[in-house]
């Protein structure tokens, strides 16, 4: 029994951050039914990759859901729809704002009859002026100032090598459905929970947006230089990069002494981390000499035994068997079907993993019946 276990949720979304909440919602126990249309979800045509003809992008966001074809053009199956939402805890859809209105699928009508209903929608722009503007991870990483962060200080600008802001934005969404059903519960009614990707994406520029807003400075690319740290960035060894991190002036300490550089502590050039900072340029050629006498990953085990944070730069297969290496089983099969484990653990009641990412329709028949009963 899952803590969203008993939550019926209607998942009008398609492409990532819809689908991404839901499937966190049921992984906790929801029972998320996924509504497609004729042609059923874009990511289904993403590929490569695939997996026994099937795109991997489709399946790593569809686990634990079951699946009905409605075509809200077609009188009986917008009948299903509009009975789905009614008999639904939690509807989330990512059409343009308003879309549904003109098959009174919108919040205002549907609350009429469930009053209890939260309603997530999620957006690119907002449903103000943006509302006509297409949602895409892309343009918002763009317009929102993440890119003029990402690259080389000399380089182009470079788009994050995931859609970080739909994924952000579900996890938003599924933050504000949680709220939601809590309010529920002392009010006794649901609500309309709006999200949309560019409020996530200068939400998420966390310290960045911070030192415009609060502090006047517009941030420029530093390769994977920090602006405000130093060292926090991969520095070269005998036989490639490794990321060395001081977090304060213990670290950097503990960094000096397996390197041997405890003179660099009486330095005033390199005393406090501010100090360190503005002195990059000085400090850097000093800690890559000494780096460059052994490989990274004996620097990985001499600075790890010290408590200095350090890390190699893996492709993702090093990310997962680092995992597995770390008891944390990030590999879960559900139905036949491997997956990424649900983030977030509870001593009381486990995620659950038991319906594969369903074919198009796969339960259309089921759930339809269900429906007229």
């Amino acid at each position: 029994m899952g803590p969203l276990d008993g939550l019926l949720v209607a998942d009008f979304s398609r492409i990532l951050a819809g689908p991404y909440a839901t499937m966190l919602l049921a992984d906790l126990g929801a029972d998320v039914i996924k509504v497609e249309g004729p042609g059923g979800d874009d990511t289904r045509t993403w590929m490569p990759p695939v997996r026994d003809g099937v795109s991997t992008y489709y399946l790593g966001i569809n686990r634990n859901k079951r699946s009905i074809v409605l075509d809200f053009r077609v009188a009986e199956d917008l009948a299903a729809a509009r009975e789905l939402a009614a008999r639904a805890d939690v509807l989330i859809e990512n059409f343009k704002p308003g879309g549904l209105r003109r098959f009174g699928l919108d919040f205002d009508t549907l609350a009429e009859t469930n009053p209890g209903l939260v309603y997530a929608s999620i957006s690119g722009f907002g449903s103000g002026a943006g509302a006509s503007l297409p949602g895409y991870d892309l343009m918002v990483q763009a317009v929102s100032g993440l890119m003029s962060l990402t690259g080389d200080a000399d380089g182009p600008p470079f788009r994050a090598g995931i859609s970080v802001f739909d994924v952000m934005a579900g996890l938003h969404a599924t933050i504000g459905i949680l709220a939601a059903l809590r309010h529920r519960e002392s009010a006794g009614v649901g609500q309309h929970v709006e999200v949309n990707l560019l409020s996530s994406a200068l939400s998420g520029l966390v310290n960045h947006a911070s030192g415009y807003v609060a502090g006047g400075t517009v941030p420029f690319r530093m390769g994977n230089a920090h602006p405000s740290l130093f060292p926090y960035e991969p520095l070269p060894t005998a036989d490639g990069e490794l990321i060395v991190i001081a977090g304060n002036d213990g670290q950097f300490a503990k960094l000096c002494q397996v390197l041997g550089l405890e003179e660099l502590l009486s330095d005033p050039r390199f005393g406090r981390n501010q100090d360190r900072t503005a002195n990059r340029e000085a400090l850097r050629p000093i800690l890559v000499e000494r780096l460059a006498t052994r490989s990274k990953e004996e620097w990985f085990r001499v600075l790890t035994a010290a408590g200095v944070a350090c890390a190699p730069i893996n492709t993702i297969d090093g990310g997962v068997a680092l995992a597995e290496e770390l008891g944390l089983a990030p590999v879960v099969v559900t139905g036949g079907v491997p997956g990424i484990r649900h983030p977030i653990r509870f001593s009381g009641s486990a995620a659950r993993y038991e319906l594969p990412p369903p074919g198009l329709d796969e339960h259309g028949e089921e759930i339809r019946q269900w429906l007229k009963g």
